[in-house]
């Protein structure tokens, strides 16, 4: 979180007028807490907590061929689409690396959302134009400006969000969505998140944003909701083992090391990226991303060394003392001979090896 004063969002009033703690985070003004990280994890872990994600980047890809474009530059099967779902999947380089991780919504078979990470928006939209040519009668449109988006997360979001809408949130799966209307506002509703608990991101016009946030906080009275941060969204994500780009990925890491082999679909046909993938899965990794959690005092933190006896073999990508589980947890990329849950390393921690071991990822999985 460096840099100056950056954009801001619709909400950034609302956030002030709240006690937020703001700072610059990927070009933009962003509350990084309100009361305290801990005390917004917690909330979102155990009953509801609202997010605003607005600095999040929208584009679209429309054209008649908008689905061969989007199987082509990401490595997931959006032929497995219909109108409403929505997958998890990778924009690819032609080394089978990330330029970014992404949410791929089928709006109709001619458009496509594509949801990206707020650092990488500008580069991702470059990268999506450069590939357009190629396929006829595509178009790539940045919508980030058009859209604020809110997220309410926690096991108590379906009860808020229902209070806002008539379509029955029961029927609604994961990674499903609907263009319906939130407390009277056009919006996409998506049963998705980045907390590893249930929940919604919502999509209203710009302009909206404030009245949802309102709205949705009035809902969430009687379900105690709390505004949440971007501390807390971390430190949710990380106890879900969900990767951060910049962090956990990046453009010199493949989804086989970072074990996100499910988005990967040789099957499917041509795409940036395939070959190299294709080699790397018939000849195996030589590193993978794992969990560890500290054997010895110490608290993992992203650019820590890893050790095993006296070697550096790797480097810490996250690490925190997790909220929910109590305990100092890290992940971190491992030669594959170290990956086995029980595997013993040590995290270099102000000049000290401190002991840890792998363990079974995710750390947290919300009960059923």
């Amino acid at each position: 979180m460096t840099g100056g004063p950056g954009r801001r969002t619709a909400l950034y009033q609302v956030h002030l007028a709240a006690g937020a703690k703001m700072v610059p985070f990927a070009g933009w003004e962003m509350p990084v807490q309100y009361r305290g990280v801990l005390e917004e994890h917690r909330a979102v872990r155990t009953g509801v907590g609202l997010f605003d994600v607005s600095h999040m980047g929208e584009l679209e890809v429309v054209g008649k061929r908008a689905l061969d474009f989007v199987q082509y530059v990401t490595c997931n099967d959006a032929s497995r689409l219909s109108p409403g779902r929505a997958q998890y999947s990778g924009l690819m380089t032609p080394r089978g690396t990330f330029v970014d991780d992404l949410l791929v919504h089928m709006l109709s078979p001619e458009r496509y959302l594509l949801v990206v990470n707020a650092a990488n928006k500008d580069k991702d939209y470059a990268y999506l134009c450069a590939q357009a040519p190629a396929f006829d009668e595509v178009e790539v449109y940045d919508r980030s400006a058009d859209y604020s988006q809110l997220a309410v997360q926690g096991p108590l979001a379906e009860k808020v969000v229902q209070k806002l809408t008539a379509h029955p949130l029961g029927e609604l799966k994961y990674y499903r969505f609907v263009e319906t209307q939130v407390a009277g506002l056009p919006a996409i509703l998506a049963r998705t998140g980045y907390t590893g608990e249930d929940g919604f991101e919502i999509y209203v016009a710009w302009e909206k944003g404030p009245a949802l946030w309102e709205a949705l906080m009035e809902a969430g009275k009687e379900f105690d909701i709390r505004p949440c941060g971007l501390g807390a969204r971390d430190t949710l994500r990380f106890e879900a083992c969900m990767p951060l780009y910049g962090n956990d990925i990046d453009d010199t890491t493949t989804p086989f090391e970072a074990g996100l082999d499910w988005i990967v679909k040789l099957e499917k046909g041509p795409f940036l990226g395939r070959d190299a993938l294709a080699h790397q899965k018939s000849a195996g990794v030589k590193r993978k991303l794992v969990g560890f959690e500290m054997v010895g005092k110490g608290i993992p933190r992203h650019g820590y060394p890893i050790f095993h006896g006296e070697e550096e073999v790797g480097v810490v990508t996250s690490g925190t003392m997790a909220p929910t589980l109590g305990k100092p947890l890290g992940l971190g990329y491992v030669p594959v001979a170290l990956a086995s849950p029980g595997s013993e390393i040590a995290v270099e921690i102000r000049g000290q090896k401190v002991p840890a071991r792998v363990v079974e990822t995710p750390f947290y999985r919300r009960a059923k």
